[in-house]
């Protein structure tokens, strides 16, 4: 698999956020620090110079030196000139009319308000993180569970339901339901980040400015917003509508809960009296500042930690959705955030990878922990088919059943096959049947031509989308 070029960047103590020290994605900073920010805001800029020397309305070389100024930006000096403005679009505008010359500065930001530079940046640079590292990244984690479902596709494992042992399946059928769930997660999360828009309708959204200096102002805007490769909302306020926004978080958290939930599931299953899988752990690895022999799960708990910082943003951005009239500041400082969750998310996507390619599977202890069940298993195929052929009340009979065999400290089969209120019905039972019934461990239903049903479905949903399908 190709390897992405890393950036390797000295840790800053003195930040506030363990964001930027413990949980940074370097790769993601092309798009979501505050230099990538304010770099995107000034593609914005240069688009629609480009527009208007399309049109005939801006001399070329003058166009070319806007967009020459707006390749020379950077946050720094923005930032500088936002402590005079304390404005920060009109910050950016102020250093790129700077870096050009007297005839080119009116067509800096010409006909433009704030978000209609900061609204389609935000959802171009979001945009772009996702397709271009994060999704990979889903991809990778999805592949590496499909190898693993594959590899115990056949590994016996019981089933549990409110913690308590239940029916068999094999341990590659429960990673199934996560091959499944993540793969529609992929989709989901691709689909919300195409679906995210831009505006470049002004002040109102009514197209008020651009329409003094254009005859036809909504393909002025889709002219520009083309150019950075986006579609427009059909309308907008002096902000965007809120919904594609509101549902790209809405799909990056839902695909959040479910790293939480196969989290919780793997770490439940290396309690020390389960003990079915192990996160393997490096030679020099501790586990307890006080026990030195402790092997703790803390992988799974670190991403179920930041699912849980990070979940509650999503109702933040349904509070998002409220904006007075044309537009307030409400959601000024919490949409800072976005970009954070973003990070965090991705952080814990590779984590996973990392720690579900060297997970480690006791098939003895899954064995053995399934013998316990064994001799309650029968319960449900013996009621099934007594009910099948006829007996009047199956389910009240075996329940009786069970709970003498519990009483009694006695195997439920042994009950059942020296009963002979029942041995008429029990003689209409096939061979397979019988099989099914009394031997426990054939009791797995289609537990592993299910998981390879659903992971070869999910190769082909996601055909050409996984990295090594798109060099072929």
């Amino acid at each position: 698999m190709l390897k992405r070029a890393k950036m390797k960047e000295a840790i800053d103590f003195s930040a506030f956020s363990p964001t930027d020290y413990r949980y940074a994605v370097d790769e993601l900073r092309a798009y979501l620090s505050d230099e990538a920010y304010v770099r995107y805001k000034a593609k914005v800029e240069a688009a629609l110079a480009q527009v208007f020397a399309a049109r005939g309305l801006l001399k070329k070389d003058l166009c070319a030196e806007i967009v020459a100024a707006v390749s020379d930006v950077t946050a720094e000096e923005v930032y500088e000139e936002e402590q005079k403005t304390k404005h920060d679009i009109r910050a950016l505008v102020n250093v790129i009319q700077r870096g050009v010359s007297d005839e080119a500065k009116p067509f800096v930001h010409l006909g433009a308000t704030s978000y209609d530079v900061a609204d389609t940046a935000n959802a171009l640079r979001y945009k772009d993180a996702v397709l271009n590292v994060i999704i990979p990244d889903m991809l990778e984690l999805e592949r590496t569970w499909m190898n693993l479902a594959r590899r115990e596709k056949n590994t016996l494992q019981i089933g549990r339901t409110h913690g308590q042992h239940a029916e068999p399946i094999t341990f590659g059928f429960a990673l199934a339901q996560y091959v499944n769930r993540w793969g529609s997660q992929i989709l989901k999360t691709e689909e919300a980040s195409e679906n995210l828009v831009g505006k470049f309708s002004g002040a109102v959204g009514a197209y008020n400015a651009t329409s003094l200096v254009v005859d036809d102002p909504e393909e002025f805007e889709r002219e520009v917003l083309a150019a950075l490769k986006i579609k427009p909302a059909a309308i907008s306020t002096q902000i965007v509508p809120p919904e594609p926004m509101s549902d790209f978080v809405h799909a990056i958290i839902s695909s959040f809960s479910v790293l939480a939930n196969f989290c919780d599931d793997m770490r439940h299953l290396q309690r020390s009296e389960i003990g079915e899988v192990m996160e393997r752990v490096t030679e020099a690895q501790v586990g307890s500042s006080t026990m030195p022999h402790k092997r703790n799960p803390i992988g799974f708990e670190s991403v179920k930690s930041l699912w849980k910082k990070f979940m509650p943003q999503v109702v933040t951005m349904h509070l998002d959705q409220i904006s007075e009239h044309q537009r307030d500041l409400t959601n000024s400082a919490s949409q800072r955030y976005t970009q954070e969750l973003l990070v965090a998310f991705d952080y814990c996507v590779r984590k996973l990878k990392s720690i579900s390619e060297r997970l480690e599977v006791d098939r003895e202890r899954m064995q053995g922990n399934f013998m316990q069940a064994k001799d309650n298993v029968i319960a449900e195929p013996l009621y099934i088919l007594l009910s099948y052929y006829g007996h009047p009340d199956a389910h009240e009979y075996v329940r009786r059943k069970s709970f003498q065999a519990y009483k009694e400290n006695r195997p439920l089969k042994e009950l059942v096959e020296n009963d002979n209120e029942i041995l008429l019905y029990l003689r209409k039972f096939t061979s397979e049947q019988k099989e099914k019934v009394f031997d426990a461990e054939k009791y797995t239903g289609i537990a592993a031509e299910k998981t390879e049903k659903v992971v070869s479905y999910l190769e082909k949903k996601l055909s050409n989308k996984f990295p090594e399908d798109k060099r072929k």
